[in-house]
C-alpha cells in the first residue's frame, strides 16, 4: 500500500469527482485512477461506486476512508513531534477565527505574540463558528476561535472574552432615545442579521423565541460592517456585541441597552485528545496571560 494511492482515495472521496480530485492534487485523472485501482486491488475490494453522474463510497470505501484520515493525520504528526523533541520555537499555528473575532480581537493578540515569538507563523482561516467546529474536528487549524457553549466531548475549550449584546439602531428611530429597552419590544421590528453559518445567527433568534416571538429577517449578511451600513440606512435593525460600536464609525448609528442580559461568551478550541505542536500550546498559554 502506497501513501499516495491512500491520498488519492481520500481526494476523490472529499470531493466526489475525479475531476476535482486531481486538480487539487495537481495529477492526471489517469494517473489518479490508477491510483485509486491499485488501492483497491491491494485490498481486495471496491472503495467507490462510480457512474457517469456521481461517486460515492462504497461500505468498505467508507471504513478504509474514515482509517485512511487517521493514518495520514499520524503520519503528519511525526515532524511536529520531532520538532518538540528539539524545543524548536517556530513553525506555524493554523487558526480558524470568525471574522468579527478577527476585527475586534485578534489583531492586537498577533501582534503581541509576535513580539514574543517572531518566527512562529499564524495562518488563518476565516469562516463562521459553525464551520471552526468542523475544521477543528477535521485536523484543518490546529484550534478555533468560537462562540460558547461547544461539545465538550469533542474540544477542549479555553475561555476567551466575553461581552454583551446591544441593539444597534438609527438615530431617527423611536426607540434610539431609550436608556434600555427589553428584546420583546423589537416583535415588529424588521432584523438585520449575521448569515445561517454564525452562531450569533442562531443566539439572536434564539433570545427573541425566548421572549416570545420570531424575529422577522429580512437581511442576512457575513459582514458585520455591511450589517452596521444596513442599519444606517433605516432597512432594520440589529442586535450585536456592544464592541463593535468602538469599531464602527457611522455617526447615525446608536446602541440601546438591552434589560435582559444576552452575553457573546467567546472561546478557544483544540480537538481532545490531539497532538498539539509546541508553538500551539505557547499560544493558548500566552492567551492565558493576557
Amino acid at each position: 500500500m502506497e501513501l499516495r494511492d491512500l491520498k488519492s482515495f481520500i481526494a476523490v472521496a472529499q470531493h466526489g469527482s475525479f475531476t476535482k480530485a486531481s486538480q487539487q492534487l495537481f495529477v492526471s485523472q489517469p494517473s489518479l485512477s490508477k491510483n485509486i485501482k491499485r488501492l483497491e486491488e491491494f485490498l481486495q475490494v471496491e472503495l467507490l461506486e462510480r457512474s457517469t453522474r456521481y461517486v460515492r463510497l462504497t461500505d468498505a470505501g467508507r471504513i478504509v476512508y474514515e482509517q485512511s484520515k487517521k493514518a495520514l493525520l499520524a503520519l503528519e504528526e511525526i515532524p511536529l513531534l520531532l520538532n518538540d523533541l528539539k524545543q524548536i520555537h517556530s513553525g506555524s499555528i493554523k487558526i480558524g477565527i470568525p471574522p468579527l473575532i478577527g476585527t475586534l480581537f485578534f489583531p492586537e493578540l498577533a501582534r503581541r505574540f509576535h513580539e514574543k515569538y517572531p518566527n512562529v507563523q499564524l495562518e488563518l482561516t476565516e469562516l463562521g463558528a459553525k464551520r471552526i467546529w468542523e475544521l477543528v474536528d477535521n485536523g484543518h487549524v490546529n484550534l478555533g476561535f468560537v462562540v460558547l457553549p461547544t461539545n465538550e466531548t469533542l474540544f477542549q475549550m479555553k475561555p476567551f472574552i466575553e461581552d454583551e449584546f446591544v441593539l444597534f439602531i438609527h438615530e431617527n428611530h423611536p426607540l434610539a432615545g431609550e436608556s434600555e429597552i427589553s428584546i420583546s419590544q423589537l416583535k415588529d421590528e424588521k432584523f438585520i442579521l449575521f448569515s445561517d453559518e454564525f452562531t450569533l445567527h442562531d443566539l439572536v433568534i434564539q433570545a427573541c423565541k425566548d421572549t416570545g416571538f420570531i424575529p422577522n429577517i429580512i437581511y442576512k449578511s457575513s459582514q458585520w460592517d455591511l450589517i452596521i451600513e444596513l442599519v444606517s440606512s433605516q432597512l432594520g435593525i440589529t442586535l450585536l456585541p456592544k464592541s463593535i460600536y468602538k469599531k464602527q464609525v457611522n455617526q447615525q448609528v446608536k446602541i440601546v441597552n438591552l434589560t435582559e442580559t444576552l452575553r457573546w461568551n467567546l472561546g478557544i478550541i483544540t480537538k481532545k485528545d490531539s497532538y498539539l505542536p509546541f508553538a500551539v500550546k505557547e499560544f493558548l498559554a500566552f492567551t492565558e496571560r493576557l
